[in-house]
């Protein structure tokens, strides 16, 4: 499972942050207890004091005939202190240096392996960075309404458009539910309105809640890094390669709106560093286009067609806009 590395380090920041005013809090408890109960403040003191004895005798400073004698002294020392805390009116562990995450110690990791703390914010941070593109309150497989869809058999297939989309929100729900390596390649296919952004935005949702790597974007965003990339039209080129490497390595990239950009030798080349390079590395892809395979054929090559004919399960969407059928309701 790969990390997003830019979402790991605001992750990381954040757990810095939190840990700092963590710190701060202990700090103020220790002015109060200097202030409101000196005699507990300087049996903490002296506490710490035999704390960095023992760290000495470990490093070889002291003679390790003292470490029974400074075990009993510090032990002595927290019963005086918690007495005298207790007398002054706080907790016996008020001057107790209390961790957020008592697993990790506020690391964010248990010893390689990230705690579940910092994953949390990890998965926070991927939220947000997914909310900006999605309604992500709004879109869960449980407001996707099939309702909208007609139950008439349609002409060409004899099947409705709503038992089709049954199918595909089932493909999508177990699609999400059960992401991992050997998962499927997706290609979302049919004419506008009919649910392929909001059931990509589902698929999102879940597949990052259970901590892989999410990233989403339109066609016509991610080929204008690659052309900017290539031009070296950025101020800040290192942030644009990091950018390519998201779009190459995360566990999931969504490409939205296959078709909508302007086609040039550029993109189509990017096109296909995307889909082979993900292609070759076992990393999962979805793409939603709004044009029919005819007209796919037409605007890209015929390596890309059969990538995306060979190794993409087509889901295509059938029906009449279900955006206007809202807006009349």
């Amino acid at each position: 499972m790969a990390l997003d590395s830019r979402l790991l380090t605001k992750a990381r920041t954040a757990l810095a942050e939190k840990r700092r005013l963590n710190e701060e809090r202990f700090e103020r408890r220790l002015k109060e207890i200097a202030s409101k109960a000196p005699r507990a403040y300087g049996l903490d003191m002296e506490i710490k004091a035999t704390v960095s004895e023992l760290v000495g005798v470990a490093l070889g400073v002291s003679g390790s005939e003292y470490i029974e004698e400074i075990r009993f002294k510090n032990l002595d020392l927290q019963r005086k202190l918690q007495e005298e805390l207790k007398q002054a009116g706080y907790p016996e562990d008020y001057l107790n240096e209390k961790f957020m995450c008592p697993d990790c110690h506020d690391t964010g990791y248990i010893k390689s392996v990230i705690c579940d703390c910092l994953s949390e914010l990890y998965k926070k941070a991927q939220r947000e960075a997914l909310s900006s593109l999605f309604k992500l309150d709004d879109e869960t497989f449980d407001s996707f309404d099939l309702l909208y869809y007609d139950d008439a058999p349609a002409p060409d297939t004899g099947i409705s458009p709503r038992r089709s989309m049954e199918v595909i929100y089932e493909i999508c729900v177990e699609y999400a539910r059960k992401f991992n390596e050997k998962s499927n390649n997706l290609f979302f296919n049919g004419t506008p309105g009919l649910g392929k952004t909001f059931l990509s935005a589902c698929i999102a949702r879940v597949v990052s809640e259970n901590r892989h790597s999410v990233v989403y974007d339109t066609a016509a965003s991610v080929f204008a890094k690659f052309e900017d990339a290539k031009f070296n039209r950025t101020d800040d080129p290192e942030n644009m390669r990091n950018e390519i490497k998201r779009y190459l390595e995360c566990d999931l990239l969504i490409l939205d709106d296959l078709g909508t950009e302007m086609t040039t030798a550029l993109t189509i080349a990017a096109l296909y560093e995307i889909i082979n390079t993900r292609l070759v590395t076992g990393r999962k892809t979805i793409v939603s286009t709004n044009l029919s395979f005819p007209e796919l054929h037409k605007r890209y090559s015929a390596q890309i067609m059969s990538r995306l004919e060979g190794d993409y399960q087509v889901l295509t969407f059938r029906g009449e806009d279900i955006r206007k059928k809202r807006n009349k309701i």
